[in-house]
């Protein structure tokens, strides 16, 4: 699943869509695994060699933080601790209420405006999205009012019968029977652009899964990595959506798992909730 290129602009090919919506960009040929694909050749890293480097870089580590700890050592009295790292998490209480079951409620500042950019992504690129009536839940709760009835109209348009259809999914976005459909989105990480009292423009980095699985399934889970930058007005009290825009990326190197089969992914999917997420 990933987000719209141009949210609050025009129809793209890709992302969230239509009138600058969110949209699922559908896996090409030839992108991800399939499922009971063969497992990847175990990388070099894996080896011998490469336990070895570990355990020589970890003897080296404990030598290094023993070093000064000793009578005449060379650390200096005092010395204050590195300041916070900027992707540690603040342990600010995310949000202080719900609008159904959609975090609202966030502080007026940049934790705040961070929490509510992650939070709103997260749902935006949920699977409730392809259900008409849960759509305009979504969008109705986390709008701002200048634009929602753009965003509305442009969802609406994106995730048309002909789009459910040509990804396998029924009129009401639904999956066929003995099928479950995924889309989840999983935000990484936030970073303010721009802030102010009343407006914010936040990156979020996310990782997203998206597909059928099933026996019959022609388009099985695969993951995509992708930034959604978030421009956020306060309105009422909280922080709201004025429109979203996505590019891909950074997206890293795939690791060595085995391909899990789909009954695997669909039992992860169903017994995993997801997450309030918070800066």
């Amino acid at each position: 699943m990933s987000l719209g290129d141009e949210h609050g602009g025009g129809r793209t090919s890709d992302g969230f869509g239509g009138s600058g919506q969110t949209r699922t960009r559908l896996p090409g040929a030839g992108e991800g695994d399939g499922y009971g694909g063969p497992r990847r050749p175990v990388r070099p890293s894996r080896s011998l060699i490469g336990v070895v480097g570990v355990v020589v870089l970890l003897i080296a580590a404990i030598a290094f933080a023993n070093q000064g700890s000793g009578d005449g050592g060379d650390a200096a009295d005092g010395a204050k601790p590195p300041g916070a790292n900027p992707t540690s998490a603040t342990g600010t209480r995310p949000v202080e209420g719900k609008s159904g079951d959609i975090p609202t409620g966030y502080a007026q500042d940049e934790q705040g405006a961070q929490s509510a950019a992650a939070n709103y992504t997260a749902v935006l690129g949920s699977d409730g999205m392809f259900n008409k009536e849960r759509r305009r839940e979504i969008v109705s709760a986390i709008a701002d009012t200048s634009t929602r009835s753009e965003l509305q109209s442009g969802f609406d348009a994106d995730y048309s019968a002909d789009f459910l259809a040509q990804i396998g999914l029924n009129p009401d976005g639904t999956a066929p029977t003995g099928s479950t459909f995924v889309n989840r989105t999983m935000p990484a990480g936030t970073k303010v652009l721009k802030y102010s009292d009343d407006t914010a423009e936040i990156d979020v980095w996310c990782v997203g899964l998206f597909g059928l699985t099933g026996e019959k399934s022609t388009k099985p889970v695969t993951n995509g990595w992708f930034t959604v930058t978030v421009k956020l007005k306060w309105t009422d009290s909280d922080w709201k959506v004025l429109e979203t825009s996505q590019r891909n990326g950074p997206t890293p190197v795939t690791g060595d798992n085995q391909v899990s089969g789909s009954d695997e992914i669909a039992d992860a999917v169903n017994g995993f909730g997801g997450f309030t997420y918070a800066r």
